[in-house]
C-alpha cells in the first residue's frame, strides 16, 4: 500500500491494511441502507478493513454511511479505475483505495489523494513496474485465475520486497495455503457475505462468519 510519502504505508495511525487483518471483506452492496449494519457485523466479527466496490450505484452512500456511522471501521473504495472515482470515493470517506490493475494516470490519481492505496497486479512486469515507482504493497488480482499461490511463490524469490493482497476466486478452502507466504499480508474475499445473508438482512450469521474469517490471522508469517 503506497501513501503519498512513500514513508508512511499506513491506513490507520497503528498499521498498514495489509495487516489490519487476515481478510478483507470485498462488499458489493445494492442498497446503501444496508451499509452501517452490515459493517457494524464486520467490524464485531474482527474484519475492520471493508473494501466497498464501486460496481453498483449505492457504492459512495455506502461508503459515506459507513465512515461517518461505524467509526471502528476502515472503509475504502474498491474496484477503482478512474482519477474521477478516486476523487469522489475520498469524498466520500474512503481510507483507502484498491484497483483491479493500473495505469500511470490512475497510479498518480490514487498517490495524491492522500490515502493509501492497493493497484492492482497480476504479472511480474506490473510489479515490477509498481517497485520502480516506489510501490511495495499491491492487490493480486485475480487470484486464482493469475497463478494463485504458485504464482506468488514463484515471485517472492526474486521480488521479495512486493506484499500483495490476493482477491479473485479466494474462499475458506484455500485462504490459509495464501495466508501463509511470506508476501501475502491479507487476502480478499466475499464467503463472509452470503447473498442470500444479505438480502435476509442476517447481520449475525455475517457476523459469524466474519470471526471465522478473521480467526484466520494466526496463520500468516511473522514479517
Amino acid at each position: 500500500m503506497a501513501s503519498p510519502s512513500h514513508a508512511s504505508q499506513h491506513a490507520s495511525p497503528h498499521a498498514s491494511l495489509l495487516d489490519l487483518a487476515p481478510v478483507v471483506p470485498v462488499v458489493v452492496l445494492q442498497d446503501a441502507s444496508d451499509a452501517v449494519p452490515l459493517a457494524r457485523a464486520l467490524v464485531a466479527g474482527g474484519l475492520p478493513a471493508i473494501e466497498v466496490t464501486l460496481r453498483t450505484p449505492a457504492a459512495p452512500d455506502a461508503i459515506r454511511a459507513i465512515a461517518e456511522e461505524v467509526p471502528d471501521a476502515v472503509v475504502g473504495a474498491g474496484t477503482v479505475i478512474t482519477p474521477g472515482q478516486v476523487r469522489e470515493s475520498v469524498a466520500a470517506g474512503a481510507r483507502f483505495l484498491v484497483s483491479p490493475g493500473w495505469t500511470d494516470v490512475l497510479l498518480e490519481a490514487m498517490r495524491g489523494s492522500g490515502v493509501p492505496f492497493l493497484p492492482g497486479v497480476s504479472t511480474a512486469s506490473e510489479v515490477v513496474a509498481l517497485l520502480e515507482r516506489g510501490v511495495r504493497e499491491m492487490k493480486f488480482f485475480p487470484a486464482e485465475a493469475a497463478g494463485g499461490t504458485a504464482y506468488l511463490k514463484s515471485l517472492a524469490g526474486p521480488l521479495p520486497q512486493a506484499r500483495f493482497c490476493p482477491t479473485g476466486g479466494i474462499g475458506p478452502g484455500n485462504a490459509p495455503e495464501y495466508l501463509s507466504l511470506p508476501n501475502v499480508g491479507c487476502v480478499g474475499g466475499t464467503w463472509m457475505l452470503p447473498t442470500d445473508a444479505i438480502a435476509a438482512r442476517d447481520w449475525g450469521r455475517v457476523e459469524a462468519l466474519a470471526r471465522e474469517a478473521s480467526g484466520l490471522s494466526g496463520l500468516r508469517p511473522q514479517v
